[in-house]
């Protein structure tokens, strides 16, 4: 029986890096993947739910040991959109976002407490010029090759505000005084 040596040890280098660990990396945030929702109660009749454009920023991932997993993330706050140019307008002046004097939302991670899959992700929001600690519950949706030949990983994080925490105090009812906000990160591998 002939054995091809040429072909045993390709199979040995395919088989040996399929099962190598993922290793820790960098990843800078694809903004045109990830996105920054929010929605809020209108008069306690209906949802509003609107968005931030223009997200940047980066994070480090490494699923062998999550608790050193960290992100930082910088929204412009003038991009908000709701669909409603007249509304948008009002939540860019000082009766909300005053985007003229905070013109940045930033989110900076302490710490991650949880496993590869889903946790809790600690860190420091800073919106409207207030910085207040967060928690924002996250969920890996996945990692792998993209067609371009780079590398890519995403995850969706959820955190509830209370708006007047962030110095909002604009009266929209009792109903409207929290704001749910939903993350969509997708990141590609600094090579």
């Amino acid at each position: 029986m002939l054995i091809n040596t040429k072909s045993l040890v390709i199979s040995g280098a395919l088989l040996t890096a399929a099962t190598q660990p993922v290793q820790a990396a960098d990843y800078k945030i694809d903004p045109s993947h990830s996105f920054v929702e929010f929605r809020i109660q209108h008069l306690g009749y209906s949802w509003l739910y609107g968005r931030f454009n223009t997200i940047s920023g980066s994070f480090s991932h490494d699923p062998n040991a999550p608790e050193d997993n960290k992100i930082s993330v910088e929204i412009d706050t003038a991009s908000v959109d709701t669909n409603h140019a007249d509304r948008d307008k009002h939540l860019r002046n000082e009766d909300f976002l005053h985007v003229r004097k905070f013109p940045k939302a930033t989110f900076e991670s302490i710490k991650f407490i949880g496993s590869v899959d889903e946790g809790v992700l600690h860190g420091t929001l800073t919106l409207n010029g207030v910085s207040k600690p967060v928690e924002i519950k996250v969920r890996k949706l996945g990692e792998g090759k993209d067609p371009w030949g780079g590398y890519r990983a995403g995850f969706v994080g959820t955190v509830k505000l209370v708006r007047k925490d962030f110095g909002m105090t604009y009266q929209l009812g009792p109903q409207s005084e929290d704001m749910e906000l939903e993350l969509g990160i997708e990141g590609i591998r600094r090579k």
